[in-house]
C-alpha cells in the first residue's frame, strides 16, 4: 500500500511516502505553508497526484504521554485532511522523531539552510518507517 506520512508543523510540514510493498520511504518535500486549509489541500493534491491509498500524520505526544495543544492541533488537522483527500487518515506517536532527524543529519554533516530546508522531509520518514515497522508487527500477530 502506498503509504504518504506528514510532519504537521506550523511553519513547515514534512512529506514522506513509501513503495506500495511499504519497504521503503522516502522523503518528498517540506511545504512552507501557514494557513491550514491551503496546506491541507496541498497536501490532498500531492497524495492523489502519489496514488497514496492511506495517510499517516504524526501526533506530538508529550514525552509523558499527554497530548496537548499541539497534539489536539494536528488532531484537527488530521481530520481536516481525511476530509479533504477522502483517504483514510491515521496517527503515529512522534515523540523523538525530530531530533532522531537531527542526529540523522549530523551524521551525514548537512548543516545549515540545507538541514532546515529537509530536517521535517527526514522526520516524515522516521514517522512513515516507525509506522510501517508497526503495520509490520501487527501482521505477523495476526492469526493466518
Amino acid at each position: 500500500m502506498v503509504i504518504l506520512s506528514v510532519d504537521f508543523g506550523r511553519a513547515r510540514t514534512g512529506i514522506a511516502i513509501c513503495d506500495k510493498s511499504e519497504f521503503l520511504a522516502s522523503p518528498v518535500t517540506v511545504i512552507q505553508e501557514k494557513y491550514v486549509p491551503a496546506l491541507v489541500e496541498k497536501i490532498a493534491a500531492l497524495a492523489a497526484e502519489k496514488q497514496a491509498e492511506m495517510i499517516v500524520v504524526g501526533l506530538p505526544v508529550n514525552m509523558d504521554g499527554s497530548e496537548g495543544e499541539s497534539a489536539q492541533n494536528a488532531r484537527r488537522f488530521a481530520e481536516n485532511l481525511r476530509e479533504v483527500s477522502g483517504l483514510p487518515v491515521d496517527m503515529l506517536d512522534e515523540r523523538c522523531t525530530t531530533m532522531e532527524a537531527h542526529q540523522f543529519l549530523n551524521a551525514t554533516n548537512t548543516r545549515g539552510k540545507k538541514r532546515k530546508a529537509v530536517v521535517d522531509a527526514v522526520s516524515a520518514v522516521i514517522i512513515l518507517e516507525n509506522y510501517m515497522d508497526k503495520r509490520k508487527s501487527a501482521a505477523k500477530r495476526e492469526p493466518s
